[in-house]
């Protein structure tokens, strides 16, 4: 909303919050990166308070670590806590797969996670193509209508999310547009045939992160 032309500092805190995840999800912004507010202020020409707040709800999401001493940071994991949370990742969703199949189930949540990241990959929005993928396998788990399970997947999810966005990009470089969609279009496919060994199968080979060290 504007008054007399300016934005309300609403406005200006979900601008900002907007810009700097769109940053931190590109690569941007690398992770461990220090975040200095005399900077931001300058570049996108605010005050500090409605930054802050956009520095506090980014930390909310996960993309922003506040330490004592250190100021803000883009969020940053080691290498082994990389490799226990995809692998975490991988076990719980193979248990909600066998916890979901072969009962039926509504699969309007997946269909749509894949409908907007093939029209985002077609036309190069990687933010929000990076936004369908992690709607996609939340909605995934959510086929296990296991409340806990949701709840400790979507932690796991809210620490990987710049490195999945990680491996979409490197997807992108090394490979057509399309070969994310497509990966997702298998999993769904083999979701929708209501044989549990045939999704393990096709989750199994899905590539968490296939394209990133």
């Amino acid at each position: 909303m504007e008054q007399g032309g300016l934005l309300e500092p609403f406005s200006l805190v979900e601008l900002s919050t907007r810009r700097l995840r769109e940053e931190i999800l590109s690569g941007a912004l690398a992770p461990g990166e220090r975040l200095i507010e005399e900077r931001l202020t300058r570049r996108f020409g605010i005050s500090r308070a409605p930054l802050r707040e956009a520095l506090r709800l980014l930390g909310q999401q996960g993309l922003v670590e506040h330490a004592p001493r250190r100021g803000v940071r883009v969020a940053e994991l080691s290498p082994a806590d990389v490799d226990e949370l995809f692998g975490l990742r991988d076990v719980l969703e193979r248990y909600a797969v066998e916890t979901a199949l072969p009962d039926e189930r509504d699969l309007s949540g997946l269909a749509e996670a894949l409908d907007v990241m093939a029209v985002a990959a077609q036309t190069g929005d990687a933010l929000t193509e990076n936004e369908a993928h992690r709607r996609f396998h939340i909605a995934l788990v959510m086929l296990a209508g296991h409340r806990q399970l949701l709840l400790v997947y979507e932690s796991v999810i809210l620490k990987l999310q710049l490195y999945m966005a990680a491996n979409l990009r490197r997807e992108a470089e090394l490979r057509a547009p399309a070969e994310g969609v497509l990966r997702h279009q298998r999993l769904f496919d083999a979701i929708a045939s209501g044989d549990p060994a045939v999704a393990l199968d096709v989750l199994a080979t899905h590539g968490a992160r296939t394209y990133i060290g």
